[in-house]
């Protein structure tokens, strides 16, 4: 009977440690680096998962890893969680021309995000799309941080875009990333899955 139990306790404690082991560390995709963790807005952010975009199935346009106060494979907790939240992209093609960047992010936010809510946000997504207005090119980067209270911000090619303040427009873009219509290996990937 006792080594039933120690075996028991042995497997809650080995299974309680898995989402942990998930969210530790570097990861690795297409020659791009991420830590494990990022000191943002004073807190200590752990990377919960990386992912890549290629156009054509062939063209390797970026890879993008996301960072969490709390990690977490829940689609719903990354999208509506009240946390510092920070996505950072590393291009990795020259094509990504500001048009093409800019044409992509308005298509796939619109997609992966209610009728309704686009049309109630629009302002906002025209004035991020904006914000994307530079051609990038292989090691340049941009990130988003969330910050409760103020919103999200975008830096371009190392300048600061501007800020979009609340959750709402936040939740739109995370959804975009991670949520149900997201596209499929972005969505895996950034959640650790």
């Amino acid at each position: 009977m006792k080594r039933n139990i120690a075996v028991v306790a042995m497997v809650v404690v080995f299974l309680s440690t898995l989402p942990l082991a998930a969210f530790a560390g570097d990861m690795k995709v297409l020659g791009v680096t991420f830590p494990g963790e990022k000191v943002i807005e004073g807190k200590t952010l752990t990377l919960n998962g990386v992912a890549y975009r290629k156009a054509l199935g062939i063209v390797k346009v970026y890879a993008v890893g996301l960072y969490l106060e709390k990690p977490s494979q829940d689609p719903q907790e990354v999208i509506e969680s009240e946390q510092v939240k920070y996505l950072l992209t590393h291009y990795l093609t020259k094509k990504a021309t500001a048009k093409k960047i800019q044409e992509g992010f308005m298509d796939v936010i619109t997609e992966c995000n209610p009728p309704e809510l686009v049309e109630a946000n629009r302002a906002d997504i025209e004035k991020y799309a904006a914000w994307l207005n530079k051609d990038m090119a292989p090691g340049l980067t941009s990130f988003s941080t969330y910050v409760p209270g103020k919103g999200l911000t975008l830096t371009f090619q190392g300048e600061e875009r501007g800020t979009i303040s609340g959750s709402t427009f936040m939740q739109m873009y995370y959804r975009y990333h991670v949520g149900e219509k997201a596209p499929k290996n972005l969505r895996k990937g950034l959640l650790g899955l």
